[in-house]
C-alpha cells in the first residue's frame, strides 16, 4: 500500500473532526459500537451527494446537446459510468467498523488509515462537485469542454481506485486480524 495514491490520501486528508462535522448524525463514529451505524451513514450521505451530482451530470448533458454537443455524449456517458460505478460501490460497500472488528484488534494506526480512506472520499466528493462547476461553465462558455469532461473521467478514475484500496485495506486487516485469532487467542 506504499503507492503514490495512499501518500496522497494520507498527506490530503484534514482533521477528522472536519468529517465529522460535515455529515449529520456523525458524532458517534468514534464508539465502537456506533461504528457500523456510522459508516452506514457516511455511506448514505455520499451515496446521496454523489446521485445529486449524476443528476446534474445528466443536466449539462442535456445543455451540452441542446448546443450541438453530440459528438461528445459518449465522453460524458463514460464519465458519468465511473460516477455511478463509484456511488453504487460506496453505497453497497460492505461495512468498514462492524462484525469482524469485534473479533480482532485493530491497532490505532491501522484505525487511522481507514478514518482517512473514508475522508478521502468526502474529498472526492467536493472535488467531482468542482469539476462538474467547471464543466458546467465551459458547456455554458462552449469552451474547454472536452477537456473538462477529460478531467471529470481522470477523477472518477482516480475515486474509484481509492475505493477500490479501502476495499483492499480492509481486507488485509480481516484477513490479518483472521490469521492472529487463529493462532489460540
Amino acid at each position: 500500500m506504499s503507492s503514490d495514491l495512499y501518500e496522497q490520501i494520507i498527506s490530503d486528508r484534514g482533521s477528522f473532526e472536519r468529517m465529522i462535522a460535515r455529515l449529520p448524525g456523525f458524532e458517534g463514529y468514534l464508539d465502537r459500537k456506533a461504528r457500523r451505524t456510522a459508516d452506514r451513514l457516511l455511506r448514505e450521505h455520499l451515496a446521496e451527494q454523489l446521485s445529486q451530482q449524476i443528476r446534474r451530470l445528466a443536466r449539462i448533458e442535456t445543455m451540452l446537446l441542446d448546443n450541438g454537443g453530440f459528438t461528445l455524449m459518449s465522453k460524458t456517458q463514460s464519465a458519468k459510468t465511473k460516477l455511478q460505478m463509484f456511488r453504487d460501490r460506496i453505497e453497497a460497500a460492505a461495512p468498514g467498523y462492524s462484525g469482524f472488528f469485534e473479533a480482532i484488534k485493530i491497532e490505532a494506526n491501522e484505525l487511522e488509515m481507514l478514518y482517512a480512506f473514508d475522508e478521502m472520499q468526502v474529498v472526492y466528493l467536493d472535488k467531482i462537485k468542482a469539476v462538474l462547476d467547471t464543466l458546467e461553465n465551459a458547456a455554458n462558455g462552449k469552451e474547454g469542454v472536452e477537456e473538462a469532461i477529460s478531467a471529470l473521467d481522470a477523477l472518477t478514475v482516480d475515486a474509484n481506485d481509492a475505493f477500490g484500496r479501502r476495499g483492499d485495506a480492509l481486507l488485509k486487516l480481516k484477513v490479518s486480524g483472521s490469521s492472529a485469532n487463529s493462532g489460540g487467542e
